[in-house]
């Protein structure tokens, strides 16, 4: 059987094709800030937003990551390289099926950021920085991490005993501390839909 019969198998579908389907710009949606910045939430109402305007989203976080393909790392500084490596390779998988992927993750340091930036391309990866002082969130502390890390009950806690670099060229900065949740949201949304909008 002659192998030119059907090209078609050997056909590599591109990101492109997959955007058009979806009728939406792929890219990563790569938010850093402190534990109790407000990541989480916002990243939650971001996803739930785009959905009801009819875009197809994944939303990665630590919880989610940590309880699955990264359940075997822990919270040295080579495992947190390790987990934002992954956390970054799956983001790129998923832009590359023309979904828009949310990653809420600390990524503590410019080195670990440059790392998932370059992993991803600069094209598809949009950081937003979720700025909030160190003294708000421990105020906020929904999880009581704060307190145990002041007492020395969890180790290499972010902003404790472990850095956290502010990044020096995000995308974007959402200041949680400044702004009421619904405007922070409202800024995020209107950003993030520039981002993806599609045009054939």
């Amino acid at each position: 059987m002659s192998a030119h019969i059907y090209p078609i198998f050997d056909t590599l579908l591109q990101k492109e094709d997959k955007e058009k389907v979806l009728k939406q710009k792929a890219c990563v949606i790569w938010m850093v800030g402190l534990s109790g910045s407000g990541k989480s939430t916002l990243a939650r109402a971001l996803e739930n937003t785009l959905h009801e305007k009819g875009y197809l989203t994944q939303l990665l976080d630590g919880d989610n990551l940590r309880t699955g393909i990264n359940n075997n790392l822990g919270f040295s500084e080579e495992d947190r390289i390790e987990n934002i490596r992954r956390a970054a390779e799956t983001s790129k998988l998923f832009a590359n099926c023309g979904i828009v992927t949310i990653c809420s993750l600390i990524s503590p340091t410019e080195q670990i950021r440059s790392m998932a930036k370059e992993i991803i391309g600069e094209e598809d990866y949009f950081e937003v920085f979720i700025s909030c002082p160190i003294e708000v969130c421990e105020q906020r502390d929904v999880k009581g991490l704060y307190a145990k890390a002041r007492k020395g009950e969890i180790k290499h806690f972010t902003g404790i005993d472990s850095p956290f670099e502010e990044p020096q060229n995000p995308s974007l900065i959402i200041e949680t501390d400044k702004d009421e949740l619904s405007v922070s949201h409202q800024k995020l949304v209107d950003a993030v839909l520039e981002k993806i909008k599609y045009t054939s």
